[in-house]
């Protein structure tokens, strides 16, 4: 079948992708830039890749008619703005229109579990985008799923850092909600389940794992599977406003993220029964076991996506080929330039830079960095890397954005997502004499970014210094 898969850098959708085309499927992959989707893993497939942006009527046009499933896997839940609730409207509609005019018989929809009279305002923004779609010529099959847990989700990677970072939690009220966290392999598996299955046709499922659990005890449960003992204390004192303050300081989340996190975890997510994963044959996975699994992926380095590749500054919405060019007028630039004894030796250390593996120089002095960033609401150093030595444009690397990984030119181009009076590239590249040259480059805004310059460039002076010999 031919298929259309949207949000295809998205968490889910980097999932669904492998299982798709292992089964023959011709997958049409709709991403907002070219360069942002790595397709180096699936040239021996039959896949295509398209640009469309869902907020863009006009460039829907690129899809293709003779489709006949499409996936919708759109969210917008981490932008900045607060409007996600509106962005979500507008590419339903544009969605829903164009696809009308095509072959699909099948759009396949993944919400939240809305089996409550007041939503929050993200799950109501789900419900808005499934009543859009189901005023449609095709047949719409809505899986509504609340905690999704595998390696590099949001849910997984949130209680992660609550666990491993925190011996002792001063918690909220909202620890002792109820949910039904699933694993995300059965949400894989639902998906694909009801693709052209006509029984599941114009109609919605409540999809969720074998436990019923608190967040609280989800918590602790986690803890015990890691080895670790961990006290947690509700108190009721904690506003909304305090604990998107505390998800955010502690975990990865940015505070957009954290205050929907908040809203939605107040209110209690248990499916409905149905009989869904029966007639797909399923065996629905545990929290524990999910957990463990989880695990399994990150000690094998093969995390197939990350919740936190879609944190961003906003350079999507550009696009990132609009920032391949660094400008040269009206910039400062630091260039460091070293010969190269092992080219090989070399590029790895470049491609292994960040997350786990640190700066390589003066890593608490980018820590300072990244929590000054974070006090006023940058995404600081905590998301780290999906891999420890793969890098692929689109990819989070702390707090820079990953526009250009080529191996074969032997150059890495990193972009600054940190809040700065400016714009900051930071770029890698080997020459054909084997010389290594690092290059920071910084776009100053106004006299604030000049004097910003200034200030810190003392501290540039040791850090490149030092991260160029260390290379």
């Amino acid at each position: 079948m031919k298929i259309l898969l949207t949000g295809v850098t998205g968490y889910i959708a980097q999932r669904l992708l492998p299982v798709l085309i292992q089964h023959g499927h011709h997958v049409i992959c709709c991403v907002r830039d070219l360069k942002r989707f790595n397709s180096q893993n699936f040239s021996a497939y039959n896949l295509s890749i398209i640009e469309a942006d869902f907020l863009k009527k006009e460039t829907l046009e690129n899809i293709p008619d003779d489709i006949d499933i499409a996936f919708y896997l759109i969210h917008s839940m981490s932008t900045r703005s607060g409007d996600f609730g509106d962005m979500e409207q507008i590419c339903a509609e544009n969605f829903n229109q164009r696809i009308q005019k095509t072959n699909a018989k099948q759009v396949i929809y993944l919400s939240g579990i809305v089996n409550n009279h007041e939503l929050s305002k993200h799950l109501t923004s789900r419900k808005n985008v499934e009543d859009i779609l189901n005023s449609s010529s095709f047949a719409l099959t809505t899986l509504r799923a609340g905690i999704i847990v595998g390696s590099g989700s949001a849910s997984f990677e949130i209680i992660r850092d609550l666990v491993e970072k925190l011996p002792v939690m001063i918690t909220p009220r909202w620890l002792k909600t109820k949910c039904q966290p699933i694993a995300v392999r059965n949400v894989i598996e639902a998906l694909y389940g009801v693709m052209g299955n006509t029984e599941t046709y114009n109609k919605s499922y409540d999809i969720g794992g074998p436990d019923i659990i608190t967040y609280k005890e989800m918590l602790i449960r986690f803890a015990m599977i890691r080895g670790l003992k961990r006290r947690i204390f509700i108190v009721p004192v904690m506003t909304p406003k305090i604990s998107s303050y505390w998800l955010y300081f502690v975990t990865a989340t940015s505070y957009a993220l954290a205050r929907n996190l908040v809203n939605s975890m107040k209110i209690e997510v248990i499916c409905r029964p149905n009989d869904l994963m029966k007639m797909l044959g399923i065996s629905l996975i545990d929290f524990d076991t999910s957990i463990r699994l989880a695990f399994d992926k990150i000690e094998q380095s093969q995390v197939l996506s990350s919740w936190k590749d879609a944190q961003t500054s906003g350079i999507f919405n550009k696009g990132i080929s609009q920032y391949f060019d660094i400008p040269v007028n009206g910039c400062f630039t630091d260039v460091r330039k070293k010969r190269v004894n092992n080219n090989e030796t070399s590029l790895r250390r470049i491609w292994s830079i960040g997350g786990k593996n640190g700066w390589y120089y003066g890593n608490w002095l980018w820590e300072i960095r990244g929590f000054l960033d974070q006090l006023i609401g940058g995404v600081g150093m905590r998301r780290g890397r999906k891999s420890d030595t793969e890098l692929f444009p689109g990819d989070a690397l702390d707090f820079w954005r990953v526009l250009l990984a080529d191996k074969k030119q032997k150059r890495l181009l990193l972009y600054a997502e940190m809040k700065l009076p400016g714009e900051a590239w930071l770029e890698f590249k080997i020459d054909e004499n084997n010389i290594l040259t690092q290059t920071a480059i910084f776009r100053p805004l106004g006299v604030l970014g000049r004097l910003y310059w200034y200030s810190v460039l003392p501290f540039h002076g040791l850090i490149f210094n030092g991260m160029i010999k260390k290379i």
